[in-house]
């Protein structure tokens, strides 16, 4: 299993929002190339990185910070947040960006979702946010009425081979994963699963690898010291 350590950038600045609550946001640095390289030089062979203004606003509003971070770390990075059209994938993939994440356009535009994956294959990377099981969009703001597992089958329909879960409702609460739909998730699907919210504890992460899931997205618990990255990846 895959330990991803998670960078969120807000206005140029690394941040942990509670729960996708961006009036609750906690600053970690101004620094977003510092912290990705101390998440590289700990052992970091992957880095997830979100742009919350774009997820929000459908904007690559980030954009120059996330060049200077593929520019300084020799490590894959996987980016979200913002990518809604062709030209955003493009562009990112041009610059150096081993995976795009789509989430809301994934939702709103399957023709094209569709279209980005026969074109890019494993380079595309759907993100399913949910809350109370229903997938929600525009950085968490809005909740649609589509069932995140229908969905899931569905973009596995289309060719998609890896997907990122995050319960919001267990993002930022250090109060450990949904363990209960990773496991309907492992069940229902044959896609590589990559967790992320509310990752937590080493049990934690000895649990989700004993499930078989691809990979593990952690942040909150790395930035506040519930967790040391270096002891992670001896797990």
């Amino acid at each position: 299993m895959i330990i991803i350590p998670a960078i969120d950038i807000i206005q140029g600045r690394v941040v942990r929002l509670h729960q996708g609550d961006f009036s609750k946001e906690k600053f970690y640095s101004d620094d977003p190339v510092e912290t990705a390289l101390t998440w590289q030089k700990k052992g970091a062979t992957l880095l997830h990185i979100v742009d919350l203004d774009g997820a929000r606003d459908g904007k690559r509003i980030n954009q120059p910070v996330v060049e200077r971070i593929l520019k300084n770390v020799s490590i894959p990075v996987q980016l979200g947040g913002g990518i809604r059209d062709t030209e955003g994938v493009r562009t990112f993939l041009d610059l150096g960006v081993s995976q795009v994440i789509i989430g809301t356009a994934a939702l709103r535009n399957k023709p094209w979702i569709r279209e980005m994956l026969d074109e890019y294959g494993d380079r595309i990377v759907v993100s399913i946010d949910a809350i109370g099981g229903l997938v929600a969009t525009d950085g968490w703001e809005n909740v649609s009425d589509t069932r995140a597992l229908d969905y899931i089958g569905e973009l596995e329909s289309y060719g998609l081979r890896r997907i990122v879960y995050t319960d919001i409702e267990r993002d930022g609460m250090l109060g450990g994963p949904n363990f209960k739909m990773y496991g309907d998730l492992q069940q229902a699907v044959s896609l590589q699963i990559i967790a992320s919210g509310g990752i937590t504890t080493m049990e934690d992460v000895r649990r989700l690898k004993s499930m078989g899931l691809y990979g593990a997205i952690i942040g909150k618990a790395l930035y506040n010291g519930n967790l040391d990255l270096e002891e992670v990846l001896k797990c």
